[in-house]
């Protein structure tokens, strides 16, 4: 084990003064139960300033919110036992829903909700009158955790995510930079794959770190709109580069050298890429000529290989245009965390929303495990008369709430359970054998400190987190759960047992009902972008480009986490992806365009109708149902469409590129266009 560092004292320490400040404040005020708020606090606490207050905002809406839910229901039902526990078990379902659905800290105000309420509610079953004291107690316990928490976090030392976000977007430019220089220069198809899923992780993990930036310490805070910008112009490289890759794959079939004009440009290009931000506006006019030179002026007779050129120069100049984007708005987040508020008056790019991917299917289904597991624990205590029924159902409800959103949920909360169950001897020493001879606030702090400080550093640690929470929760927990002056050794033993029947319930249903594979989970986000591309496909008006980037970018990088180490053949699911992913931008510009060419547009929605179809109908063409020759024929007429106006305009060299960019990506061994007929035959594999 390496040894602890100076870093990881700090944020125990830090952990620990806004425990026992919570603590502290709970006695002194009297509340009954004060080691909730001691236990809270450390729940909360995380490594950055910013996640601690972004999570605390959160979890104190969602406590209240708790609270008042029970407070209205129990009284209302307490003639009916059974009925205000279907309530509850309804409500926590929900919330655990909701909860799933949000991969935004957003989401721990719906968790809280819902555990709050099962913490307040079920106890109140039996005792419906004292419902708002309970509730009351519970609500300032818990609040006052998160209050003292976030004040020490922010005030003592506080560490910002600054460094860590400026560190990833500095990581995922470098990173672009790389797969853009060795797709210009052609580097190897294995070295590009891995650029490529280098990308796609950076900017998925760098957007989930981002979403505490508004809640920071540090003047990061205030650049949260330019970070949201640079995101999605981060995202839009990767179908850039990978439509460049592939028009490049196009030009050099069985392997031919590219046109000497080309690689002199592409060598131009990656030059330009390399100096970056030092490049003057006039070589930068001068490139941009060279580039669209590259293109042979639209007329009918334009083949194929004139039209992927055509494609190539556009993509060229957009992933420019992309990158210098990105440049500015990394020297605008620079500037404003060095203070400089006036670089931030510029409105940067409006950002996309709504970007993460949600699985409705799996959130229901997490929402009815965790009804299941809460509903056989109530049948068990009801039909046993457990005095101590009520705790073993809380642990249920925070169990299954706590790793809902994984796809396999069960090592998670086996391995709580099993560092819950090391924690006991602790746990029991304590309350049954310190806590009693301990006679002053100050006594109790010296007497925990020990046990606090080397498991707080532990949580300071990614990799044992967990363990560390685990034990921490079991140790804290348990006092929490007693009343500690009365505590004896059958009541501790029988809370013991409670938690371990109420988180080994979560466990056993999470396995039987909840539980999927990593390569169902793969198919199920697929299928979630062929769904998007078939509405994108079908509907009235364009969709908004930036948001569709980011969202089929986040599947993306969830693909290639769950299939990491899976086979070979699996792993092509990521790489369909990024497929799916160009065809989509590119059907996005058809929409936005098409209305701008009313010579072309009827064979243009002819192609978007069969597009529409064809995703819709994609998941049974992969398991090798059928093939496509119609849609590659109204491909082919709409493009020979576009290029048959006689009229040249922005509109219309934007939608060969589209239109050249589907055909590329769904039929890539077909005949070439020949202009004025339709080419049918595609390959089996092509679809």
């Amino acid at each position: 084990m390496k040894p602890f560092t100076a870093e990881e004292a700090i944020f125990s320490l830090k952990c620990y003064a806004g425990a026992l400040l919570a603590l502290y404040v709970s006695y002194r005020i009297g509340l009954p139960r004060p080691f909730w708020s001691m236990t809270t606090a450390y729940i909360v606490s995380q490594p950055f300033a910013g996640a601690v207050r972004s999570k605390a905002v959160y979890r104190l809406i969602g406590t209240f919110t708790g609270c008042a839910v029970v407070v209205y229901l129990v009284p209302l039902l307490s003639n009916a036992p059974v009925l205000m526990t279907g309530a509850m078990v309804l409500w926590v379902g929900v919330c655990v829903y909701f909860s799933v659905l949000d991969r935004t800290p957003r989401g721990y105000l719906f968790m809280l909700a819902g555990y709050t309420a099962a913490m307040i509610g079920f106890p109140s079953v039996l005792a419906p009158d004292a419902v708002f004291d309970t509730g009351l107690a519970r609500v300032e316990e818990i609040s006052l955790g998160i209050l003292c928490a976030t004040l020490v976090h922010t005030l003592i030392l506080p560490r910002s995510v600054a460094p860590i976000v400026l560190a990833g977007l500095d990581r995922t430019l470098k990173d672009a930079r790389s797969w853009i220089g060795d797709t210009l220069l052609r580097a190897t198809d294995e070295r590009r794959r891995k650029e490529r899923r280098t990308l796609a992780n950076d900017i998925t993990q760098l957007r989930v770190l981002s979403t505490h930036v508004p809640y920071d310490t540090n003047n990061i805070r205030w650049t949260a709109r330019a970070v949201r910008a640079i995101q999605d112009s981060m995202a839009t490289l990767t179908p850039l580069v990978s439509a460049i890759d592939d028009r490049l794959i196009a030009l050099t079939p069985e392997g031919e050298a590219l046109p000497g004009d080309v690689t002199e440009v592409l060598t131009r290009v990656d030059g330009w890429f390399e100096r970056g931000a030092d490049v003057t506006a006039e070589e930068t006019t001068a490139l941009r000529a060279a580039i669209q030179a590259l293109a042979p002026p639209l007329t009918a007779a334009t083949d194929w290989r004139g039209a992927l050129l055509t494609s190539l120069s556009a993509r060229l100049l957009a992933l420019m245009d992309t990158y210098r984007t990105c440049l500015t708005l990394r020297a605008t987040i620079q500037a404003g965390v060095r203070g400089r508020r006036r670089a931030l008056k510029e409105k940067p790019l409006p950002s996309a929303r709504n970007v993460f991917h949600r699985d409705h299917g799996i959130a229901l289904l997490s929402a009815v495990a965790a009804g299941i597991a809460i509903s056989a624990v109530c049948t068990f205590w009801i039909f046993t008369g457990w005095s101590n029924g009520a705790t073993a159902v809380l642990m249920a409800a925070v169990f299954s709430s706590f790793f809902a959103s994984q796809d396999n949920p069960v090592p998670g909360i086996v391995q709580f359970l099993t560092y819950t169950i090391l924690s006991m001897p602790i746990s029991g020493l304590y309350l049954l054998g310190i806590m009693p001879a301990v006679h002053s606030f100050e006594m109790l702090a010296m007497t925990m400190f020990p046990v606090c400080l080397v498991l707080g550093m532990f949580l300071a640690r990614p990799a044992v987190f967990g363990k560390a929470m685990a034990m921490l929760f079991g140790f804290l927990g348990t006092l929490a759960l007693h009343d500690t002056q009365t505590a004896d050794l059958v009541s501790f033993l029988d809370t013991y047992t409670a938690q371990v029947i109420g988180v080994g319930s979560a466990a056993l249903v999470a396995a039987l009902f909840r539980s999927i594979s990593v390569q169902a989970s793969a198919r199920r986000i697929q299928a979630a972008n062929w769904n998007s591309l078939a509405g994108y496909a079908a509907a009235e008006r364009a969709p908004d480009a930036r948001s569709f980037n980011a969202r089929l970018l986040d599947r993306i990088g969830l693909l290639q986490m769950r299939l990491g180490l899976t086979a070979d053949n699996e792993k092509a699911a990521a790489s369909d992806a990024l497929k799916d992913l160009r065809v989509g931008r590119d059907i996005v510009d058809l929409q936005r365009i098409k209305n701008d060419l009313p010579a072309a547009r009827p064979a243009i929605q002819t192609a978007l109708r069969g597009l529409s179809t064809f995703f819709h109908d994609r998941p049974k063409m992969a398991q090798g149902e059928g093939q496509t020759p119609a849609l590659l024929a109204c491909i082919d007429r709409a493009l020979a469409s576009v290029i048959a106006i006689d009229r040249d305009s922005a509109a219309r060299g934007q939608a060969v590129v589209a239109l050249v960019g589907i055909r590329r990506g769904l039929f890539p061994l077909a005949q070439a266009y020949v202009p004025g007929g339709f080419s049918v035959a595609v390959s089996e594999s092509a679809a």
